[in-house]
């Protein structure tokens, strides 16, 4: 099934985005230094196109979106999603984030609720602990080889300032307070049929903070994927991913 390749307008430039199918909407959102085109890592796309809308945004500052990360927040990300939302004309929507695609799918979820009718949560976290912030600012820190630059250039296409942009971008995670900071009160907001995946060695965003999730939003089941780190969902773990969040995704289908 052809994959349509859009943009929309945003303030400070545009958001590139891949429609393809018909049927229940599905938004796809992809981790830091990804695009959507991760998700065929993760998904049959042609075969998910036949039954849903699938729509995978690159994030502001990625791939071909031309919006910069001059002010780069998870809420930004996810107002760009609204403004995505009410381009396509659509009400609500089931979603996959995972990371940095899974904190601005919970901004969206506070931000505005009855928009998102069911997601799946891969390596999110309701706040960042000081290890946490510590480990994002390593992370910026910490030089890039010839090698990482050139599978980065094949995704990332406006030139090596965006590259450069997206690896300083964990710095600005960690030095924002208030940006990842969601109380027991907004999680009990979120409607959102909710599936949380989460690594049992995850040493970026710990288990324990995938719990936290699971007990504040009110309708959710947690997936803790045994010997597993970050984003634990590609490679010999794919099918039973794809399999799970579909399945999930049934379990409230219009």
């Amino acid at each position: 099934m052809h994959t349509l390749e859009r943009t929309m307008p945003l303030a400070d430039g545009e958001l590139f985005y891949r429609q393809q199918g018909t049927g229940t909407p599905l938004l796809l959102l992809h981790g830091l230094t990804g695009t959507g085109e991760d998700f065929q890592h993760l998904f049959a796309l042609e075969r998910l196109a036949e039954t849903h809308c699938v729509i995978r945004p690159d994030a502001r500052g990625h791939g071909r979106t031309t919006a910069g990360v001059a002010d780069f927040s998870f809420r930004r990300c996810a107002l760009d999603l609204l403004a995505l939302l009410d381009h396509l004309q659509l009400d609500r929507v089931c979603a996959v984030g995972l990371s940095l695609g899974a904190m601005t799918l919970l901004q969206l979820a506070r931000e505005a609720p009855l928009r998102v009718r069911s997601m799946v949560l891969v390596s999110a976290a309701p706040r960042l602990p000081e290890a946490t912030r510590a480990s994002f600012r390593a992370f910026a820190a910490t030089p890039h080889g010839a090698a990482e630059w050139t599978a980065m250039r094949m995704q990332h296409v406006q030139g090596d300032a965006q590259i450069q942009a997206l690896y300083e971008l964990p710095a600005k995670f960690a030095d924002d307070p208030a940006d990842v900071c969601f109380s027991s009160d907004e999680l009990r907001t979120m409607t959102a049929h909710t599936l949380i995946v989460t690594g049992d060695r995850d040493l970026l965003y710990p288990a324990e903070l995938a719990l936290e999730l699971y007990r504040g939003i009110p309708s959710a089941s947690l997936w803790v994927v045994p010997n597993a780190g970050h984003c634990p969902v590609f490679g010999e773990r794919r099918e039973a991913f794809e399999r799970t969040t579909l399945s999930h995704f049934e379990e409230v289908a219009p």
